[in-house]
């Protein structure tokens, strides 16, 4: 049984989620904190296997006090979860940034939270974050790390620039998705020959503020893909949180195109989805990436991609992953070609799709 700190001001939702939280035989909430404060005085003598975290709360907020764990070396499992709403996506970013592994936003009141659809997102998304790994607070991506990547492709640009065809890039991750994602998007350059999509798992609201985080650490666009979006090569597009994602033709030119609909594999968006629609695409080869995450999904949607199209498929390394799920799922399944460390990402997609 996993044992789970909660820290949150509001004593109601401490009862709620605790309720939540205890109704399932896996989890047993061991003790709750009303603030900041409070959770670091514990996190300090004891040890959780996760930890729920509000954001907003007097004293010390959750942003403070992750800062606090990083400040004081204390490694933990956080899950963020917040009703904020006002600047959510972005402190969310930040949280993710300071070590969070995942979060979900919780209904404003807390008699809402008993629904069985937020149940259910909370306790996967617990179980994901109590069976991750403790995250390492490396530093963000920086100066140092741009110069770094340019040598990486200065090194690549040779051979890679003799590369022929109509290619592109499809990249899926989950859970520790948003920090892995500064370690792969900002080393591509520029003048990468390929567009790439790419699917996150994440809530409506919260990719456009993922996209402008990515573009202010990266030499290629990064966008929160829009209905209609014409893919040009040098650019990233996010899939919007709350829809499915799909690359169709239109005019001739390949084209982003949302779709509603029920979830898949228990997210929306989905990357089985992405990979399946380019199944009927005019690319001669995709270059499908799959990084951290819970769950199997982008498993089935390469392996019907491979029915059709030339794919090379690229996975993260289990010892690199936050969660070695979506991974290790397309590696059981015999259909990756490349395993690699997460921060061997970027040099292995510019090797298999080229620069101009």
């Amino acid at each position: 049984m996993k044992n789970i700190l909660i820290i949150d001001d509001s004593a109601l939702m401490r009862t709620v989620l605790s309720d939540i939280i205890n109704s399932d035989s896996r989890f047993h909430v061991v003790e709750t904190a009303k603030d900041g404060v409070e959770g670091l005085e514990l996190l300090k003598k004891n040890t959780y296997d996760a930890v729920v975290l509000d954001i907003n709360m007097p004293r010390m907020d959750g942003i403070t006090l992750l800062k606090e764990l990083q400040k004081n070396n204390i490694r933990a499992k956080i899950m963020m979860a917040s009703t904020d709403t006002k600047e959510g996506a972005k402190v969310t970013m930040d949280a993710l940034d300071l070590g969070a592994l995942d979060f979900v936003h919780k209904p404003d009141r807390a008699s809402e939270c008993r629904g069985e659809d937020f149940t259910a997102h909370f306790i996967d998304t617990l179980a994901a974050v109590a069976n991750s790994k403790a995250p390492v607070h490396a530093k963000t991506f920086s100066i140092e790390d741009v110069k770094e990547s340019k040598k990486v492709v200065e090194l690549v640009s040779k051979s890679a620039s003799k590369i022929t065809g109509n290619r592109i890039v499809a990249i899926a991750s989950s859970t520790g998705g948003p920090r892995a994602l500064q370690s792969v998007i900002p080393k591509l350059p520029k003048n990468l020959k390929t567009p790439v999509v790419l699917v996150q798992h994440m809530p409506e609201g919260f990719t456009a503020s993922l996209a402008e985080r990515l573009d202010s650490l990266s030499e290629v666009s990064v966008k929160e893909a829009a209905e209609g979006d014409v893919l040009q090569p040098g650019t990233v597009y996010i899939s919007k949180g709350g829809k499915h994602m799909h690359i169709i033709k239109s005019g001739g030119k390949s084209t982003i195109h949302y779709v509603d609909g029920p979830t898949r594999e228990g997210v929306r968006p989905c990357a089985n989805f992405m990979y399946e629609s380019l199944m009927e695409s005019d690319y001669d080869e995709v270059c499908c990436v799959v990084l951290t995450g819970m769950g199997a999904d982008g498993t089935e949607g390469i392996k019907n991609l491979k029915s059709k199209k030339k794919v090379h498929v690229i996975g993260q390394d289990e010892s690199t992953c936050t969660v070695y799920g979506m991974p290790k799922a397309v590696a059981v399944a015999g259909l990756v070609d490349q395993v690699v460390k997460l921060e061997d990402v970027a040099q292995e997609i510019i090797m298999n799709v080229g620069v101009n």
